[in-house]
């Protein structure tokens, strides 16, 4: 059976305990074995980083909600966790429900965006560059991983097919 980490902002969420068993059938109804950061009974930060981490480690694949969490970026430990899952040559399916480009995404954040006439470069209010790859997530995480837009079945289905499609 095929084992898939579950990663995402949804941890901290008030409904995290609904949303995390949820979740889990979802991943068992698709034949699939779920393991998920709430399945632990650690407090101390390290002892959830070296849990997390074995659970990556025994994964077959990484399914990473990829909404914007406090911003316009994804959530830094879900993308410390992409990369992490792409370093062990993991599979990973990113999700989101929009496919905002990472320039609509700061746009919506922190505007206002000017188009430097110059250097035809996208700049935020404080003058940093945006990236303008037409991606829904900066370029090391789109490119690393499987978007799909959609919700966390879609991204399952994803997955599903996957497998299927490579054993």
């Amino acid at each position: 059976m095929k084992r898939i980490y579950l990663a995402g902002p949804d941890v901290f969420f008030a409904d995290a305990a609904e949303r995390a068993k949820l979740h889990k059938q979802l991943v068992r109804d698709f034949g699939f074995k779920p393991l998920h950061p709430v399945d632990q009974e650690e407090i101390e930060a390290s002892a959830i980083y070296h849990h997390n981490i074995r659970l990556i480690e025994q994964a077959d694949a990484v399914l990473a909600n990829i909404t914007p969490f406090r911003g316009a970026e994804i959530d830094t430990g879900t993308a410390f966790e992409i990369g992490y899952a792409v370093a062990q040559g993991l599979a990973v399916f990113t999700y989101r429900a929009s496919s905002d480009t990472v320039l609509d995404t700061v746009r919506e954040h922190y505007s206002p965006v000017v188009l430097d006439p110059a250097t035809h470069i996208w700049r935020d209010r404080h003058g940093a560059l945006i990236e303008d790859f037409g991606l829904p997530s900066n370029l090391m995480v789109a490119i690393s991983t499987e978007f799909v837009q959609g919700s966390f079945m879609d991204a399952l289905r994803a997955a599903q097919d996957y497998f299927k499609a490579t054993g």
